[in-house]
């Protein structure tokens, strides 16, 4: 009987090193119509994004998707942030078929320049749609301020957030919006929602925030 290739947890439990793929993180397949929306919100950690993200949706009503950054690459995959993750590839995938499906998306996450720049670029030039990007801009000091008030601020500690700080690590182009510390977390829905014409779409507060 012929055996079985090792998994990756038995090649880690072997000693072995793993190489992974580079995946194929850029598309170009026209995505979404001309009526989607796609919303990129980029920072560092503790800048606001994911809440942001959800404040947009809540005040919105249905017909969001949420990409995260977070979410697929940490729970779904479990991958260390590399360059060509296949976590690149996933985001880019989930959220062309979100905008095909004719949802809005927010793609939100740390999403580094210098990984996630490419796709990003290529799902900008590929929507139909009108895509508009936004940058927390957050200095070092404020985003450990905000790490010490959530809940997972035991689990890692300035010398790793300072590990994954970028000051301004905004893309090419000049086309990403910059919002400041000073921000408030209302302020910054609402200057998304107003950009975007999420606004004129907004539920009565009778459907917003419903359960499923």
């Amino acid at each position: 009987m012929r055996a079985r290739p090792a998994g990756p947890r038995q090649a880690l439990r072997a000693g072995a090193r793993i190489q992974v793929p580079r995946a194929a993180s850029v598309s170009t397949v026209p995505a979404g119509s001309a009526g989607t929306k796609l919303i990129v919100l980029r920072g560092n950690s503790a800048s606001g994004k994911s809440t942001a993200a959800a404040g947009i949706r809540s005040r919105h009503g249905r017909g969001i998707a949420i990409v995260g950054q977070d979410h697929l690459r940490r729970i779904v995959l479990r991958e260390r942030d590399v360059p060509g993750g296949v976590s690149i590839g996933l985001i880019d995938t989930v959220a062309r078929y979100a905008l095909d499906h004719g949802y809005h998306v927010i793609v939100e996450g740390i999403l580094h320049a210098a990984h996630y720049g490419d796709m990003l670029t290529a799902l900008r030039a590929d929507h139909r749609g009108e895509s508009w990007f936004y940058y927390l801009d957050v200095s070092f000091e404020e985003t450990m301020r905000r790490h010490a008030t959530k809940p997972q601020a035991s689990e890692y500690g300035r010398t790793e957030m300072r590990s994954w700080y970028r000051e301004q690590d905004v893309l090419p182009g000049g086309y990403e919006q910059i919002i400041g510390e000073d921000a408030s977390l209302d302020a910054i829905v609402q200057q998304v929602m107003d950009g975007t014409g999420l606004a004129r779409e907004q539920l009565p507060l009778n459907q917003q925030a419903q359960p499923a």
